[in-house]
Order: structure tokens, then sequence, then C-alpha cells
């Protein structure tokens, strides 16, 4: 069988849509080798070099011109031979030729319809459309969560038969064992707290920051942050700084993945209070890194989080403190629930999302 991808994700997304599209392509590479896995775009780059590497794995930059990407990418799929196209990012081209081609789109969320506040008159309409495009054109959509599937359904008025749940899983270095070095040098490099709890994510509204920084208030629990910063950061400094909390509260940057593992691992609890997501994988992060976790009792993170992760509500900064305070001061709770979790979250393993991938696959053909 022979496989191509939109790859514009694949190349140039740091992390999210980037994450998905290189962890899909390895671990089918990996698990199904008697497969060719093209990846298309316009050009290249070094994110995702060591998949590129294995024998099964081919660029194919795609024909020249605006609108490539909509208009020739799947032609130059279909000349390539290729049985099916899948769309890793909620779209697919809009052009084909004549020769057989199966498709397939993977749609994460449709938070640009929840919460339309967060975004542009013009980029809801342009999301919109695109994605109602590409369902309506694929042969299969790939929802990543039981929440993206209801809301397709919903917004997107497609049939439940078409739509198909597949779970996604997360980086390899989250289950891997660092060396006693490498801990050590993360530790010194970014200055880390004895203990500390943690959070992970771009540092906007929608992932609500600011409340786990009231909730600690008041408390010597020490923060640590990574994630990318938008405009909302500055309402969470403001409320930092008005608070004498700067030493209190520390923001990362520069973290590579193997780092961003220790940071997880090394932490007390991780607190993830956001008020909606498509799936959530830093919370499958933390739960691979044994941390027990805290998470929001909305959308799709009770599917993530399981039945040992502490809910909260992300609107109330008091229970998000007192859920904290309550696992900060118990060692064991904090232990038990890391191991039950540790057990629940091997279904996000890479060999079972490779199965449900090419059973899809075979099914469409």
């Amino acid at each position: 069988m022979k496989i191509a991808f939109d790859a514009k994700r694949f190349f140039h997304n740091t992390s999210g849509l980037g994450n998905y599209s290189r962890d899909l392509v390895r671990i089918l590479s990996q698990y199904y080798p008697e497969n060719e896995y093209l990846l298309l775009n316009k050009n290249s780059s070094e994110r995702g070099i060591e998949i590129l590497e294995k024998p099964n794995v081919r660029f194919v930059p795609t024909s020249k011109g605006n609108l490539s990407r909509q208009l020739k990418m799947g032609k130059d799929a279909q000349k390539q031979g290729a049985n099916i196209f899948h769309g890793l990012s909620g779209e697919l081209p809009l052009k084909w030729g004549k020769e057989p081609i199966k498709k397939i789109v993977t749609i994460h969320d449709l938070i640009f319809m929840r919460y339309p506040q967060y975004y542009s008159f013009f980029d809801r309409k342009i999301h919109l459309w695109k994605f109602k495009k590409a369902a309506g054109s694929a042969d299969k959509i790939i929802a990543i969560s039981e929440q993206t599937k209801r809301d397709i359904i919903t917004y997107l008025k497609v049939p439940e038969s078409k739509i198909e749940v597949i779970y996604q899983g997360c980086h390899k270095a989250f289950k891997e064992q660092q060396s006693d070095e490498f801990i050590q040098q993360a530790k010194e490099k970014f200055n880390l707290p004895g203990r500390y709890i943690l959070n992970v994510g771009t540092i906007e509204d929608r992932k609500n920051l600011l409340n786990i920084v009231q909730g600690i208030q008041g408390t010597e629990i020490p923060l640590v942050v990574v994630g990318k910063k938008t405009g909302y950061y500055k309402k969470v400094e403001a409320f930092i700084r008005k608070n004498k909390m700067e030493k209190q509260v520390l923001f990362l940057e520069g973290v590579s993945m193997d780092e961003l593992a220790v940071i997880y691992k090394l932490a007390d609890i991780f607190v993830y209070p956001s008020f909606f997501e498509g799936f959530g994988i830093p919370v499958i992060e933390a739960l691979f890194s044994k941390t027990a976790t805290i998470t929001s009792n909305v959308s799709c993170l009770p599917e993530a989080g399981g039945e040992d992760s502490v809910y909260i509500d992300p609107a109330n900064y008091l229970d998000i403190g007192a859920k904290i305070k309550f696992l900060w001061e118990n060692e064991s709770e904090r232990e038990r629930r890391a191991e039950k979790s540790f057990a629940f979250v091997q279904k996000f393993n890479d060999e079972p999302i490779a199965v449900q991938l090419m059973d899809l696959y075979k099914k469409n053909l």
C-alpha cells in the first residue's frame, strides 16, 4: 500500500499538529514497514528528519504555484500511485485527477465554533469552509476524541457512520527513561525547584493559567510553566507582579522535547485547567511520566485523564487551589493516582494506535 500525507504541518509546526503528524508517520512506518509513506509538501525541513531517513518514508515535493496545496497536491499524490491520501490537519485538496484514490482526513477540534471569541471573523469563516469541504469529500473522517466526534456531527452535519475515533499518543521522549546525567543537567539548566507543580501549553485564555496562579496565591507551592506566550501572558504577569509571586512562578523557554520529558517526571503534580480541548496531549504526557494530574471536568479531558486523575471546575480557582493543596500534601495519594493512571494511559501507546489506523486504511481501500 502507498499512503500519501499532506505534510505541511509535519515539516513546519513545532508542536500540536506537527507532533501529531510526525508521530503518526513514525508509528505507521515502524509497525507496518511493508507500506510506502509519501510526505507531500512544497519543501521539507529538519523537523522529523529521523523519520525521513527510514527506507519506507519519502519526501515528495509538490507542484509549484499559488494554491498548490489546495489545487495540485491531490493530483501529485495520484501521479505517485498513492492508494490513500490522508489530510492530517482538517483539510483535503480541492482538485483531483481521474486515478482512484481514497481520501481520509483527521479533524482535531472545532474550537473556533465553540469559542468564536478566540478567533477573528475571517478565520472562523475560512476554517469552517475548509473543514466542511474536507468532511464532504472524505471517504472517512478520523476524530481524535469522542468530544470531537460529537462536534463534527453537530457543526459539520456529518453522519456518525462516516466518523471513526482514533486517539493520538505523544512523543516517545515521555515513554523513555532519560539518564541521571541528563536529568541533573536539566535541573541545573532551568534552575528547577526541589518540588513544584507544572503547567504546559500555550499561555492563552482558553488554557486558563491565571486560575492556577490565583489558586496557589498565599501558598508556598512553586509553579513551573512551559509554553508559548501570547497577549494573555500580560494579564497573568500583572497578577503575579501585583501579588509579589515572581519567585513562586517560573516561566521556562527554549525547552527541548527530552528536557520537557524530564520536567514532567520531576514535577509533583501536573495541572491543566483548560476550558476546552480537542484531546489534551499534555495530560497524556503527564500520565506517561507517572505524574499525578489535575485537569478540567469538561470537553474531552476526562477521556484523556481516566478515572484516577483529579478533576476540577476550570472556572473556579478556589476548587483548583484546594485540589492542588490536597495532592501537594499527600504523597501516597499522588503515587497511587500516578501508578493507576500509568496503567490507564497504555491504551494511547504507539502500537494500538498504529493498528487502528492501518485497519481504517484497509477497510477503505
